[in-house]
């Protein structure tokens, strides 16, 4: 059984740095593309970042370019998500995601 398990959110005022954890299980980690996605309240879906199996190729959104940072560390089945220069509309519920599989996501607040 997949198992994706989202941590690390939490409130943060705006410039200011999180950085996200998703341990994958159930799942041949190493094989598998990984992406960030993130619902804001009240939005739909919003993709944030992707990267390979073999973490050479990463993509972001327009929105996160420069201030995020996706990683993956194939021998403990983690990826990550560094968060800096945080702003208000950040804020939204985060997701690591497997093909259509997510986890149950972390809360990021962006508030001063």
């Amino acid at each position: 059984e997949v198992q994706l398990v989202e941590s690390g959110g939490g409130l943060v005022q705006p410039g200011g740095s999180l950085r996200l954890s998703c341990a994958a299980s159930g799942f041949t980690f190493s094989n598998a593309a990984m992406r960030w996605v993130r619902q804001a309240p009240g939005k739909g879906l919003e993709w944030v970042s992707s990267i390979s199996s073999g973490g050479g190729s990463r993509s972001y959104a327009d929105s996160v370019k420069g201030r995020f940072t996706i990683s993956r560390d194939n021998g403990k089945n983690m990826l990550y998500l560094e968060m800096n220069s945080l702003k208000a509309e950040d804020t939204a519920v985060y997701y690591c995601a497997m093909g259509v599989q997510r986890g149950q996501g972390t809360q990021v607040a962006v508030s001063s």
